[in-house]
């Protein structure tokens, strides 16, 4: 690996400027989409108030692990201005923190889903792809491409095909996909990672999703630099979302935006998605000296952290 590739990592040896500040918990109050914001600012306190007990439940969590101190947990919401921008950011970033507050909830950080592919002029979405390490497949020929080519990747075998078999040739017939590790029976995943048009990308949102979870568990460097790190409010929030920072600190006194571990209170629609999300963090290659720092940091809190990345990351999926 040359010094100018990207790299995960977080090791002791580092500068103390280099490492990333820790919070327990990342809880995460929800996602914002343009059809979400149908009802208005009364059906976004509605929303807000559907999930705060959801919130309160992933805090008690956090709180049981700890086996001394007090939990720091950061609150953060997603807002998707990579895939359909929508609105000015000064009517609606103060609109989501009245509701919140309505609802007794507060937003710590609010973040940007196309600050998930690029942030502060890093790639951030290339970085995470040139970590991928696929499953290897038992008895593979190579004829399909890699998931760094072909922008799909699965968490198991395909089915054969046999569109190329030749005339005269028995063909293998079909079989059923099988998923690595299955418990007895294969829930099979197909993640799809970007499509193209005239050869410019476009990153799906299980991928930038990938990406957020990784910021979030304060994992993903450039050139042993952190990303994307939080930026104050400013003092007048800009009319494009261009000019908003990936992510912004809401408050000051906030703990840090990235944490042991991450929890989602998401609409049932995002149960999918999340799904492609674990596949693809399952075969995501961290750095070792990165993941066992983060282990005795954890082990020195007193903070229960497992060392399968995506047993860190938590979900509740509801009718919100």
């Amino acid at each position: 690996m040359t010094t100018a590739e990207p790299v995960f990592r977080e090791t002791s040896a580092e500068p103390a400027a280099r490492n990333v500040p820790l919070a327990h918990l990342s809880l995460e109050l929800g996602h914002l989409y343009r059809e979400d914001l149908g009802s208005g600012a009364d059906g976004l306190v509605r929303y807000f108030r559907a999930v705060a007990p959801w919130a309160e439940a992933a805090r008690q969590t956090c709180r049981a692990r700890l086996t001394r101190g007090t939990p720091r947990v950061a609150t953060c919401f997603l807002i998707d201005d990579y895939f359909a921008p929508f609105g000015r950011p000064d009517e609606i970033i103060p609109m989501l923190m009245e509701s919140a507050a309505a609802a007794g909830l507060s937003i710590d950080y609010i973040a940007r889903e196309a600050g998930c592919a690029v942030a502060d002029g890093v790639p951030l979405a290339q970085l995470v792809e040139h970590h991928i390490v696929t499953d290897p497949v038992p008895g593979s020929n190579g004829d399909r491409p890699p998931a760094t080519e072909s922008g799909w990747l699965c968490n198991g075998q395909r089915s054969p095909h046999t569109a190329a078999a030749q005339a005269m040739v028995d063909s293998p017939g079909w079989r059923p996909p099988l998923e690595h590790a299955a418990n007895r029976h294969s829930i099979f995943a197909d993640v799809q990672l970007w499509d193209e048009t005239a050869g410019e990308r476009t990153w799906s949102c299980a991928f930038l999703a990938a990406v957020w979870q990784l910021l979030r568990l304060g994992l993903l460097r450039h050139r042993d630099a952190p990303v994307a790190e939080p930026h104050p409010v400013p003092e007048r929030l800009p009319d494009d979302w261009r000019q908003v920072p990936a992510i912004l600190r809401m408050n000051p006194r906030a703990a840090p935006f990235a944490a042991y571990r991450t929890a989602s209170v998401l609409g049932n629609r995002f149960l999918s998605t999340e799904h492609g999300v674990r596949t693809i963090l399952s075969q995501i290659a961290v750095e070792r000296p990165a993941a066992e720092q983060v282990l005795r940091r954890a082990a020195a809190e007193g903070f229960d952290v497992p060392a399968d990345l995506t047993r860190r990351v938590e979900y509740v999926f509801a009718d919100v």
